[in-house]
């Protein structure tokens, strides 16, 4: 644990200022096209992505339990209520093969085989309060994208590449997966510990949870392939391990960001810059590092499944 703790210190020593890219172009270039009288695409469909349609009723259920303002209690119990309605959720898109569900499946096997028999653990954590505020910011953080693509409310831009490229038919069912492990761990995660406050001395705890996330990766990889027949295993061991990164960097697709990723540990790197991230001095670059890791793991995902796998 002082080796990882060390680690941090040194990816927040060593953060380096990025440059940002500015948003709305698109909706200035919407307008000038109904200006002109060219034709507009038209949005994509709510009720299915590549399965069979979502009823209504199922459309207005995923809509009230995706609706983290409706949490009660104090954080473990909002944390209670947030998982299962994250599973029934995750029912519902399953039962119609919706390929919405390739990430919340993962997520929800691994939050009962794992996450909340921790979380209800007495003496586990050195401080629990915390590491249900973690647990909860994070899971909520996909929930609200999730209100947000049925509600019509703007989607964060990792969330949306996920929801575009669960339409995408003919992408191999693990390439549409990671995408939503990418949003989750390279974006979402780094913001939750800046979002609960987190610092150095919460380390132990992050570890505690991370870790037995990563001891689930093979229920991970074996219910993807059950439910939706995709094989995970190799882009997972990219994400966690660098497996393959020669291929990646061959097709001039690799970054910095990756390398680093692969030599310090995923881990390490996300709680690193959400530490950074409530530095008012190092949080821009954090930012721009987060953008630009999640880029590239998802142009590095393309090309892996590109050419089948690792």
């Amino acid at each position: 644990m002082t080796n990882e703790r060390n680690a941090i210190q040194l990816e927040c020593d060593e953060r380096t200022v990025g440059v940002g890219l500015r948003a709305g172009m698109l909706v200035v270039l919407v307008a000038v096209l109904v200006a002109l009288g060219s034709p507009v695409v038209a949005a994509a469909p709510l009720d299915r992505a590549c399965g069979t349609a979502l009823g209504r009723d199922e459309i207005e259920t995923i809509i009230e339990l995706s609706d983290t303002d409706a949490l009660r209690g104090s954080s473990m119990e909002r944390l209670e209520l947030a998982v299962e309605n994250h599973r029934r959720i995750t029912e519902i898109f399953v039962r119609h093969r919706d390929r919405r569900g390739l990430f919340p499946l993962g997520l929800d096997a691994v939050e009962r085989a794992a996450v909340m028999p921790l979380q209800r653990s007495s003496g586990v954590f050195d401080d629990p309060e915390w590491a249900h505020r973690i647990s909860l910011e994070l899971l909520s953080r996909f929930l609200r994208n999730v209100h947000a693509e049925f509600t019509g409310a703007a989607v964060q831009a990792q969330w949306a590449r996920y929801f575009e490229l669960t339409r995408q038919c003919e992408l191999p069912p693990a390439r549409v997966a990671m995408a939503g492990y990418n949003a989750h761990l390279s974006v979402d995660l780094s913001y939750s510990v800046a979002a609960v406050r987190g610092t150095p001395a919460n380390a132990a705890d992050y570890f505690r949870i991370v870790d037995v996330i990563a001891q689930q990766g093979n229920l991970i990889v074996a219910e993807t392939e059950r439910v939706y027949g995709g094989n995970l295993g190799p882009l997972w061991r990219f994400y966690f391990l660098g497996e393959g990164l020669d291929a990646v960097f061959g097709a001039g697709v690799g970054s910095g960001a990756l390398l680093r990723l692969a030599d310090a540990g995923a881990n390490v790197v996300i709680f690193a810059n959400g530490l950074a991230l409530q530095d008012p001095v190092l949080a821009p670059a954090a930012a721009a590092e987060i953008d630009a890791l999640w880029r590239a793991a998802d142009a590095a995902f393309g090309v892996l499944a590109g050419i089948g796998g690792l």
